[in-house]
């Protein structure tokens, strides 16, 4: 399963598309997060007006969970065409969709102004922002990835993955910026649409970027390899991803559930939680994110790095099973109220996620065929999602209003951390493996000489 590692890029080339992958999901990031803090403080106000407080959030929440819904289609079309096209043009793609979705809705009129119409076209945008990180991710790490070479991959590789934090950094600060300078009454009125037009922004920048790239030269030439087979099992990335990488997909959903689910429940639930149980108020919840993020940052190509010398599937399983030990910590810390109690909380939470979160991207791109590796990546990781991060706020939010306790929503993390154990304890470690020569699945059954020959180069 390993070969020879490919030649390194120069390292400046190198860090030119590392640099142009993290600003570009840092963008995208910053603009699906901004939605969900904004869910938490004031969607439940503007376009659920007529309901209860806590009702409001959960419908606010289940606009939110729209997102997720969309993300396995959008790694479908991004993926199909990503594997066929290439990674560039379709991560230029995600970028335009997502921006102009968040530019739109700072545009948007609310429930006050055109009455129902107001949520529906809030969901609608919500969908888009969901179709494009659904294609967004597999491109951004595969294109780190296969410019790297596999010494130091773990290390380059989740260097995109770090625009999570970035964009959650961002989008919090601003918020946080805003509700510490203005009123309550000029926050809901006006100034929560100052976030998602600065998207506008963000885009233009992130565009002039990703545009000054080159494409992944393995891409190029399983491409050319392929062209000249003229192979149809590879014009449809998705049937040969189902054919030869089915278990490898069920894995990297499996270890996506203790990541994704924890994720949404310490950065967007905790804003819920923090004020709603523990009676934090709204600026300190947010600063407890901000503090958190800005480490979750920082500890994140520390992690890859580590799963470079010992491995992924280690470095991920202590990352999922610290989560689950500290799940309950984690709430009696929120419960406190005490502003430094609720850093340390937020803070160790996100040092264990990125355990997972760190390793994920040299893990999947390492365990699929060149082209069919967009698409594989990215249906195994957003597929996941839809299960995972998109029901975890509206679950643990759901769980507090029938319980009023914490402890079921530490359980149901917890559950989601065995599943994960299971599925990256099952998993075949990879990182010495080359991306040029990764070749199907065993269990794919035998196959004619050539067609194995060509698995093991595509």
């Amino acid at each position: 399963m390993s070969s020879p590692a490919t030649a390194p890029p120069a390292p400046n080339n190198l860090k030119r598309i590392v640099a142009a992958s993290l600003i570009g999901t840092t963008i995208e990031w910053y603009d699906f997060f901004l939605y969900g803090s904004a869910a938490a403080l004031v969607f439940n106000k503007l376009f659920f007006p007529d309901s209860d407080p806590l009702v409001g959030t959960l419908l606010s929440f289940l606009t939110y969970a729209v997102g997720f819904a969309a993300r396995p289609l959008g790694a479908l079309v991004f993926g199909h065409y990503g594997d066929r096209l290439g990674r560039k043009k379709l991560l230029v793609l995600s970028l335009l969709l997502m921006g102009g979705a968040t530019f739109a809705i700072g545009l948007l009129p609310t429930h006050a102004s055109i009455g129902a119409a107001a949520p529906v076209l809030l969901t609608v945008l919500r969908l888009v922002q969901g179709f494009a990180l659904g294609g967004e991710w597999g491109g951004a790490v595969l294109l780190v990835s296969e410019h790297g070479d596999a010494e130091r991959r773990g290390f380059w590789a989740s260097w995109p993955q770090t625009g999570a934090p970035a964009g959650q950094l961002l989008a919090t600060g601003v918020l946080s910026l805003l509700t510490a300078v203005l009123s309550d009454a000029a926050f809901g009125s006006w100034g929560w649409r100052i976030p998602f037009l600065l998207s506008g922004v963000l885009v233009i920048v992130g565009l002039w970027i990703r545009l000054s790239v080159d494409e992944s030269p393995v891409f190029q030439q399983a491409r050319a390899r392929a062209e000249a087979r003229k192979e149809d099992d590879e014009r449809l990335p998705l049937v040969a991803v189902l054919r030869h990488h089915w278990r490898d997909v069920l894995v990297a959903m499996g270890a996506r559930m203790a990541e994704n689910i924890s994720y949404y429940v310490i950065t967007a639930f905790i804003l819920v939680y923090a004020t709603v149980s523990a009676g934090v108020s709204k600026q300190t919840a947010l600063n407890a994110v901000l503090i958190g993020s800005a480490v979750h940052f920082a500890v994140i190509p520390a992690w890859g790095a580590l799963s470079d010398r010992i491995g992924r599937r280690p470095v991920y399983l202590l990352g999922a099973v610290g989560i689950g030990l500290w799940m309950f910590p984690f709430f009696s810390l929120v419960d406190t109220g005490r502003f430094g109690s609720l850093v340390l909380a937020v803070t160790v939470g996100l040092v264990l996620h990125g355990a997972m979160y760190a390793p994920q991207a040299a893990f999947f791109s390492e365990m699929f065929a060149t082209r069919m590796r967009y698409s594989g990546a990215s249906i195994g990781a957003q597929f996941a999602s839809v299960a995972a991060g998109a029901p975890a706020p509206l679950i643990a939010t759901a769980l507090l209003a029938d319980y009023g306790s914490s402890t079921p929503i530490a359980l149901y993390v917890i559950a989601a951390v065995l599943v994960t154990v299971v599925a990256v304890g099952v998993a075949q470690e990879t990182r010495h493996r080359d991306l040029a020569d990764v070749a199907p699945a065993p269990e794919a059954g035998p196959a004619p000489e050539a067609e194995a020959a060509d698995a093991r180069t595509v």
